[in-house]
């Protein structure tokens, strides 16, 4: 059993810096923590320790209105197929429409299936195939 709880303090994001693909680092982890429509949740075992966290960023455009982009999800390798990345999926939608996002959307690789599974599970759906260009800036 886990709670899941949107977190705003820095210290607990940090703690959990296993779940991320690298450190927390604390300039970055303030940054992210201070912008309104930036969002953390981490999902706490029977002893609060962090097992799972999903990251989620507000996108606004004019013509469009704001949705969540659902930046990155973490479960700790141990715990992963218990539903734990579903249920932070799930909690993050709901606050999305709490938030009046008409919509949420996530970039993974096609050959992910653990990823795959666990947005589909939480009611997401791939409508087609995308390619993702990237800039990299020193």
């Amino acid at each position: 059993m886990v709670r899941i709880e949107q977190v705003r303090d820095p210290d607990l994001v940090i703690a959990a810096s296993h779940l991320f693909d690298a450190h927390a680092q604390s300039t970055h982890t303030q940054r992210f923590l201070d912008e309104p429509g930036h969002h953390l949740l981490l999902a706490f075992d029977d002893s609060r320790r962090p097992v799972g966290m999903v990251s989620g960023v507000e996108m606004t455009h004019p013509d469009k209105g704001t949705e969540m982009f659902l930046y990155e999800l973490g479960v700790e390798e141990g715990r992963r197929g218990e539903g734990i990345g579903t249920a932070l999926v799930t909690a993050l939608a709901s606050l999305a429409r709490q938030r009046q996002c008409y919509g949420m959307w996530v970039l993974t690789d096609a050959d992910n299936a653990p990823a795959m599974a666990t947005y589909r599970t939480a009611g997401g759906v791939d409508p087609s195939p995308t390619t993702m260009i990237t800039w990299t800036f020193d």
